[in-house]
């Protein structure tokens, strides 16, 4: 009875929520309950848990979880799942809420789930998932996680050997995993044309998760993530994983699994471990690979990532990063370095302010290969923020660029940084930087637009 009037209240918190902020609430509701009653979301029914899948790790979950999502309803089967990014007990509480009757069945052949890797131990306890995807395990938000092996040792606490294992095959921390389980599948990407080296003089390896040597990458397609070895204990990629894209042709956005042709919504490399680790939970669940490939072809991913604004004849492409994680920043600088065009590029990362103590990050950035980026023709660098810019600036100086085609500005006023690009005799512009400095920015368009 106890565990209907707080489904109930819940349902009411979530109603009115929707008449009041349609798109909030994800999380709210289930954060209320869940401080009435710690057991709530263990008393849901109707949740098979042989068909229950997490996908957590650093990098990639929301895009891999709304891609099932997409596979699993084009296939016809019944999802309920947490699409929306809130991916802490809370959001998974108010996620079951919502898809619950009234006595607390839950309905769907298939439930998944974006798991925030800290969470996944609070979660577990009360949902259990036969089925975990692990992306990779890299460096994200120093102030909450710490390094990296923190992340690990979360995960550690959750995975066992009954459990279905999703593994990135070229990310060490993750294919780690594998020993923690009798039953493991391995997704990864073969070298293309965006695959690198790492020789310059920033360049750093990672140690060996078993025995802590430095691991060798024969290449890599994002940082840290390619085929991998350590010469000391054998600890590499497998040489013919279950799943492997290739024959990838960014151009005309396709590439290959099996001899099946699949059609790329996003031409990025990072996305490429997205569409990978879909197949593989796709085809583990017994889709045929035709059919995974025929939903591809109408993926669209919630929050694109690219948005461009028309100022006159200027062009201004926003492409949204999360700054606290350099595989983002490096997506990003991808996804300018494809255009061979003459731009400018407009880089502003700032000061972390979450929680206190804040903190300036400046070492991301070195994590970052900008070679491709300073081969692409780019005829103007403008580094901007208020703490972070000189050392955004030394950056691209260090790797070479010369120190006139890079413009410093110390500011967050996004009126200055919107004059100051304008001002560039190039129409092509590209910005990287906080969400909200482009709204700011966008807000000025859609002003002046008005008033022309």
């Amino acid at each position: 009875m106890r565990f209907r009037i707080e489904l109930f209240l819940g349902k009411a918190i979530i109603w009115l929520i929707s008449k009041i902020a349609p798109n909030k609430g994800t999380s709210f509701p289930g954060k209320i309950i869940n401080r009435l009653d710690e057991k709530f979301l263990g008393q849901f029914r109707g949740i098979d848990n042989e068909k229950v899948i997490f996908v957590t790790g650093t990098n990639g979950k929301s895009t891999l979880t709304n891609l099932l999502f997409h596979i699993l309803k084009k296939n016809g089967y019944n999802v309920v799942a947490n699409l929306e990014g809130a991916n802490q007990k809370c959001g998974v509480t108010t996620t079951l809420m919502k898809n619950a009757s009234m006595s607390g069945v839950v309905r769907g052949e298939y439930f998944l789930f974006e798991i925030d890797e800290r969470s996944m131990y609070q979660i577990y306890r009360h949902v259990k998932a036969k089925h975990v995807v692990v992306t990779n395990i890299q460096k994200d938000q120093v102030q909450r996680n710490g390094d990296p092996d923190y992340i690990v040792r979360h995960l550690e606490r959750v995975i066992d050997k009954d459990m279905i294992l999703y593994l990135n095959n070229d990310e060490p921390r993750s294919k780690a995993f594998e020993a923690m389980s009798d039953d493991v599948h391995y997704f990864g990407v073969d070298e293309n044309d965006f695959s690198y080296q790492k020789t310059g003089q920033w360049d750093i390896s990672m140690p060996c998760p078993r025995c802590g040597r430095p691991v060798e990458f024969s290449f890599l397609n994002i940082e840290n993530v390619g085929k991998f070895a350590c010469l000391f204990c054998g600890f590499a990629s497998e040489k013919n994983p279950e799943v492997s894209v290739g024959k990838i042709d960014f151009t005309l956005g396709r590439f290959y699994v099996e001899g099946q042709s699949f059609e790329m919504p996003y031409h990025v490399p990072f996305m490429l471990y997205n569409y990978s680790a879909a197949i593989a939970v796709a085809k583990n669940l017994g889709l045929a690979l035709e059919d995974i490939s025929s939903a591809f072809a109408t993926f669209i991913n919630i929050g694109g990532r690219i948005e461009t604004l028309r100022y006159g004849k200027k062009d201004i492409k926003y492409i949204r990063i999360k700054q606290e994680n350099p595989e983002t920043l490096q997506s990003a600088l991808d996804s300018v370095a494809a255009d061979n065009n003459e731009k400018v590029f407009v880089l502003g990362l700032y000061e972390i302010v979450d929680f206190v103590p804040h903190y300036t990050n400046t070492f991301y950035a070195y994590d970052c290969d900008v070679s491709k980026l300073i081969d692409s023709n780019v005829k103007k660098y403008i580094c901007f923020s208020e703490y972070v810019c000189y050392d955004t600036a030394l950056r691209f100086i260090n790797e070479g660029v010369e120190p006139e085609k890079v413009m410093i500005l110390p500011t967050k006023d996004a009126r200055e940084i919107f004059k100051a690009a304008l001002e560039q005799d190039c129409d092509n512009i590209y910005l990287i930087t906080w969400l909200k400095t482009f709204q700011e920015i966008k807000n000025f368009v859609r002003q002046d637009n008005k008033q022309q």
